[in-house]
């Protein structure tokens, strides 16, 4: 029999939990606001949590009203299990804003904007990857918590538990390298070899690390390309890294010049040029022959800046001024290529003297005599023992 009056109490008690959910949300609301005015963190908490706590408020306070004023004829035990299903999603949704809410602010204490700032993005980058690890443990605690609440799910728990072991040896082989990765960005996050922010040199190529998740890395190259490597790279092949323990980096530049070059005064205008630089950080600028064979003298500059970026500026900033002042004041020094033409010597004329025919065996009285004996005629010695011969 349909009860009207039980149905009607049913949507009041709705409507009265949802008017409790929206004054709670005002106080909550106005008391964020007012924190915001002093603190920072007050004003990203409310926009972090801001739905999964309204939508946990209202899924709990409605549970709360259909149970207690739910008619006898309906399904309690069903409604009362959607709305559990309901309340586990939305609070996991809410646990896992305000655990990402609180690692944001923990991250948020340290600058990567400072000259020293290795123990910032070590920090920033160990705390990434928490994030994610944190992230998904709860999305998983939280479908395994939706599924406990079916009877079926309970009944074959224990099983699944007894075969744990050999299911997780067929996912160990089946996604070989998908753990590999996991287990390499875990590695890559707290062993420190990488950070984000870091200047490296990948696949040849120059770049900053952007991001570093559980199973590839991100790596911002120069030129505003991405390119994504799998975390495994950082751990089985070799790369540079260039801000390992400072992003200060030493630079050279290099030319070949006549051998009139003069070192001493290309030293006194390579200080002048450094002198009036932002881009040297006053560490080194040196300028050395490094080689003088062949045709040329090899200079060799090197420079110091803050970071790489800054070096690469300054190496062409020096190499710019430098090649300036050769043409304007040292145009001795420019690389030339000598070529020394040589006239064809002369030589006297000398008269043939005629000598006949000259041979093995013919021209002289030695060579005749040589031959002599090979045509003259030439006695047979015959044998003693034959009486035909004697």
């Amino acid at each position: 029999m349909f009860d009207v009056k039980s149905w009607i109490g049913l949507g009041v008690a709705v409507i009265i939990a949802l008017v409790a959910v929206l004054l709670v949300v005002v106080i909550t609301s106005a008391a964020a606001r007012l924190t915001a005015r002093r603190e920072s963190w007050a004003r990203a908490l409310i926009l972090r949590v801001r739905l999964p706590y309204r939508l946990f408020l209202v899924v709990v306070a409605t549970w709360i009203a259909v149970h207690f004023t739910l008619p006898a004829a309906a399904p309690l035990g069903t409604v009362d299990h959607g709305f559990l299903i309901a309340a586990i999603a939305a609070g996991t949704w809410l646990v896992a804003a305000l655990v990402g809410f609180g690692l944001g602010l923990v991250t948020g204490r340290y600058r990567t904007d400072v000259a020293d700032n290795k123990r910032a993005r070590r920090a920033q980058t160990q705390i990434a990857i928490v994030r994610r690890l944190a992230s998904i443990a709860i999305v998983i605690i939280g479908i395994a918590s939706i599924l406990l609440t079916f009877p079926g799910v309970q009944a074959v728990g224990a099983s699944v538990l007894a075969s744990a072991g050999v299911v997780s040896i067929v996912a160990g082989l089946a996604a070989q390298s998908t753990l590999a990765n996991v287990f390499a960005g875990v590695q890559l996050a707290f062993s420190d070899a990488i950070r984000v922010d870091d200047v490296v040199i990948a696949q040849a190529e120059w770049g900053r690390i952007e991001e570093i998740t559980l199973t590839y890395v991100v790596v911002h190259i120069w030129d505003d390309r991405r390119l994504v490597l799998p975390s495994t790279y950082f751990t089985n092949t070799p790369f540079e890294n260039w801000t390992r323990h400072s992003s200060e980096l030493l630079g050279s530049v290099e030319f070949d010049l006549d051998w009139q070059a003069s070192p001493s005064q290309m030293r006194e205008r390579l200080d002048a040029i450094l002198a009036e630089t932002r881009l040297w950080d006053g560490r080194t600028g040196v300028l050395q022959v490094t080689d003088a064979v062949g045709g040329y003298v090899r200079i060799r500059i090197l420079v110091s800046a803050v970071d790489a970026p800054t070096l690469f500026d300054l190496r062409c900033h020096v190499r710019e001024h430098m090649v300036e002042w050769l043409h304007q004041s040292a145009a001795e020094a420019l690389p030339r290529t000598r070529i020394l033409s040589v006239e064809p010597a002369s030589h006297p004329t000398s008269v043939p003297v005629s000598t006949g025919q000259i041979g093995l065996f013919t021209g002289t009285p030695e060579a005749e005599e040589r031959a002599s004996q090979f045509t003259g005629v030439l006695p047979v010695v015959g044998d003693a023992g034959d009486p035909d011969r004697s």
